[in-house]
């Protein structure tokens, strides 16, 4: 079975950055659009960020402050935030776009005001 262990969460200011990680153990990863998720509190899980070779995509209320990448080789995902916002506070989940994989525990972050 496919793992995902997310990372590099935490408390941010407003306005700081975060850099997550999201290391998948099956090479599988290289060929599969990939993407970031989120779910805040009392509200369902949303995809925010997504990347099929080297195009992402992105959700309109992350556009040009969050960037998705990663390195196939150290079959990593990554997703750099910048100018976080309160609004961003969530557990942040990686997975396939299609969502084809058991989500894992995700890494928190809490943007505070």
């Amino acid at each position: 079975q496919v793992q995902l262990v997310e990372s590099g969460g935490g408390l941010v200011q407003a306005g700081g950055s975060l850099r997550l990680s999201c290391v998948v153990s099956s090479s599988i990863f290289r060929l599969v659009g990939m993407g970031w998720f989120r779910q805040a509190p009392g509200k369902e899980r949303e995809l925010i960020a997504s990347i099929r070779g080297e195009t992402p995509n992105y959700k309109d209320s992350v556009k040009g402050r969050f960037t998705i990448s990663r390195d196939v080789a150290k079959k990593t995902l990554y997703l750099q935030m910048d100018n976080l916002e309160p609004e961003d506070t969530a557990v942040y989940y990686c997975n396939t776009k299609g969502q084809s994989w058991p989500f894992s525990q995700g890494t928190q972050v809490t943007v505070s005001s």
